[in-house]
């Protein structure tokens, strides 16, 4: 019998928030309980019943992890929130169960098939990293610890998600924006315009007011969004981290964290950072003095690039040596066509096709499809891209429901910010981004054990496959598809070129500001510093060539903190791992079936069934290495 997706209610959320969440609960909870009655099973019967357990817990937190970021109703976000958190607690719970432990170090290995083997060496990982084996009172502080930790990732994301901030500005200031962004930003009663921290309005005004104070303006509200209350629970984040570690016999959280990732340990993620720093030095200066010295011939007195700054000079850059004037581009990447483009491009790709469904949803500009491979339904998509109030805010791919063979359906959920009508080739670029997690969750979703299902290989390793999908938003014959003016004529071939050629005119900067972000989520986690603006700002002069703004407090709204903790390095490993990836597709056949093909069975569809480094050396045919990223940054 086919499988059916997930059946959301068409009014009354907060009992189904409820009745889920207890349901699925209990369910885990009895597993627990009938995997502890004594009963004798065999080795694989144990993991097929863990297994069933692992679906209930799933379950019962993914689909309020999602709602509590995007529920319109405030108090459906609170409830969400309250049953995640006892989600999470059950999962402390389960993996400081020593009796269930026992259980599972019993079990014979010898004849289990390889994945099952894999599962039960992750659960009895899992069981030691969750203190199972510390004394009673030790186990009691990593529960409360790990239940504070629930709250304080809530707290936080609440703070960035509601302090929309703006500033108010008259109507002149607006110079240099787009037409449709003036008409959307009509003066109030007191004369003036309002122009908000949401992406939506922050990022357009960042790039293109030729008023340099209302930028300043805007960046420093930006950056100060969460402020002050997210510094002093970041402190308390922190330090309950290094605490878990510890108690855990971790020299730091880096250690802890970077032990369930490629890249092994703390001290190679500061390895790491420092090695694409050097990389990249040259040509971060390089790209600093270009912005610097087009500055200065607006203003001789400029003796620093900030980031209130740079993106407004580069946009002057693109157009002044590329001939690429981004508002101009704009106009070809109408949202409509665009999200129609986008499922056309990967449908075709991956031998997908989308079927909009009419079914319930949470918000009214959500959209729902059914994702068909050869006819038959494999998974459900939603697709939430505008920004309201209360919504997260900024762009990811939730779970709604976790895949298993024969048991559920995976659903996946895109979560973005994109304006209503024309979009941004950067917005283009970051739409498939994050649809390539939404096609990693469905591809990989088709497994026997629901740990392995969908993104769900070392967190180093997820960006991958997404910032691979980036280079489908830049082919000229790809987007003349659907990306068109007004009157239906396509972009033209050579305006692509010049785009490409623009955006990676700065490249080194780009690297050098994640490698920014990287060592600040690195070192506030190795370190945790009393004064958490002081290292920011040793940071920023070490490796960003462009200046922080002094007295604000970006900290307060780096979500990847709570989510990505010490590991925002992921990105840009990834990234290596992405262009190797991609040198094995013909630039001049994107849509060639064997290697696309290739790469969707072994990369997407195995989910987590295997290392990561297994998964890209069975596509490649050989390891990853450094050589396309060098060259890529080289500019080639």
């Amino acid at each position: 019998m086919a499988l059916e997706p997930l059946a959301l209610p068409a009014d009354d959320w907060n009992v189904f928030i409820t009745d889920r969440a207890e349901t699925s609960l209990a369910t885990a909870r009895d597993i627990v309980a009938r995997l502890k009655d004594g009963t004798p099973r065999s080795p694989l019967a144990i993991l097929e019943l863990w297994n069933i357990g692992e679906i209930a817990t799933a379950n019962a937190s993914s689909f309020t992890q999602l709602l509590a970021e995007v529920h319109p109703d405030a108090a459906a976000r609170e409830l969400a929130e309250q049953a995640l958190q006892e989600a999470s607690a059950f999962v402390t719970e389960r993996d400081q169960d020593r009796e269930l432990y026992e259980v599972f170090a019993a079990v014979d290995a010898a004849d289990l098939d390889p994945q099952a083997a894999r599962l039960l060496e992750r659960i009895l990982r899992d069981f030691r990293r969750g203190g199972v084996d510390q004394d009673d009172a030790t186990r009691a502080r990593l529960a409360e610890i790990s239940a504070r930790i629930t709250v304080v990732d809530q707290e936080f994301s609440r703070n960035v998600r509601d302090d929309v901030r703006s500033i108010r500005i008259a109507p002149e200031r607006l110079s240099g924006l787009p037409d449709d962004f003036v008409a959307a930003h009509p003066t109030g009663e007191d004369g003036l315009v309002e122009i908000t921290t949401d992406y939506p309005d922050f990022r357009p005004f960042r790039a293109y007011a030729h008023d340099a104070a209302a930028r300043e303006e805007i960046a420093r509200a930006y950056n100060d969004r969460g402020w002050p209350a997210n510094d002093v629970l970041l402190h308390e984040l922190l330090d309950l981290r290094a605490e878990q570690a510890n108690l855990l016999g971790y020299a730091s959280w880096p250690d802890f964290d970077a032990e369930v990732k490629m890249i092994g340990t703390g001290d190679a993620i500061g390895d790491f950072i420092e090695r694409i720093a050097d990389l990249s030095a040259e040509r971060a200066e390089a790209d600093r003095e270009a912005l610097l010295i087009r500055a200065r011939q607006d203003d001789p007195t400029i003796t620093e690039i900030t980031t209130a700054d740079a993106d407004y000079y580069g946009e002057i850059l693109r157009r002044e040596q590329y001939d690429v004037d981004a508002q101009e581009v704009r106009r070809y990447f109408d949202f409509a066509r665009v999200r129609q483009g986008l499922l056309d491009v990967t449908g075709r790709l991956f031998g997908l096709a989308y079927q909009e469904v009419d079914a319930p949803v949470w918000a009214d500009e959500v959209s729902s499809y059914d994702v068909l491979r050869d006819g038959e339904r494999i998974g459900r998509i939603h697709l939430d891209l505008h920004p309201r109030e209360g919504k997260y805010k900024h762009a990811a791919q939730f779970d709604l429901v976790t895949g298993v063979r024969g048991i559920q359906l995976p659903e996946g959920v895109l979560v973005c910010n994109f304006p209503r009508g024309l979009m941004e080739h950067e917005q283009v670029k970051t739409l498939f981004h994050e649809f390539g997690h939404l096609l990693h969750h469905i591809l990989g979703g088709d497994q026997v054990w629901a740990r392995f299902s969908g993104v769900a290989t070392e967190w180093d390793f997820v960006e991958a496959p997404s910032q691979m999908l980036e280079e489908w938003a830049w082919d000229a014959d790809i987007l003349q598809t659907f990306a068109l003016d007004a009157a239906g004529t396509p972009i033209p071939a050579d305006l692509v070129s010049r785009m490409r050629e623009a955006a990676d005119s700065d490249r080194g900067r780009w690297v050098r500001t994640q490698i920014f972000y990287s060592a600040v989520s690195y070192r506030l986690h190795l370190e945790r510093p009393a004064d958490h603006d002081a290292v920011l700002a040793e940071l920023s002069e070490r490796y960003s060539v462009i200046a922080r703004l002094p007295d604000t407090h970006f900290q307060a709204g780096f979500g990847h903190l709570t989510s990505y903790s010490s590991g925002y390095y992921t990105y840009m490993w990834s990234l290596v791992i992405a262009k190797d990836l991609f040198s094995a597709f013909d630039p001049s056949d994107m849509f060639a079936a064997d290697v696309a093909g290739r790469y969707r069975d072994e990369v997407l569809a195995r989910g987590g069934s295997a290392d990561a480094a297994e998964l890209v050396a069975s596509f490649l045919g050989r390891p990853t290495s450094f050589d396309a990223f060098g060259g890529w940054l080289a500019g080639a």
